[in-house]
């Protein structure tokens, strides 16, 4: 019962992963960095910086989620992984 070795699928760190990871983090960041949001100005059509800035955040973090997904799957289909249902993750 010997197992087949795994292949090489090149490196796990690529450009592409990198601009996934960032895609992903950045509402984090925006979200968690309170000092830069906590003000009353600019108000929009009466409503504080406060609030539009993070109902702006919802539609920005559903583009990106979005946009490191669509990128994910481009990542995976190059890999010879697209058929696979859990990403090209070890077994």
């Amino acid at each position: 019962m010997s197992e087949a070795p795994e292949v090489s699928r090149g490196p796990v760190v690529t450009p592409v992963r990198v601009v996934i990871g960032l895609c992903l983090f950045a509402p984090f960041v925006a979200m968690l960095w309170v000092g830069s949001y906590a003000k009353v100005e600019p108000a929009v059509a009466g409503i504080p910086f406060f609030y539009w800035y993070q109902m702006l955040w919802v539609l920005l973090s559903t583009a990106l989620t979005m946009t490191a997904y669509k990128l994910w799957q481009r990542d995976q289909r190059s890999r010879g992984a697209g058929g696979s249902r859990d990403g090209g993750a070890a077994k």
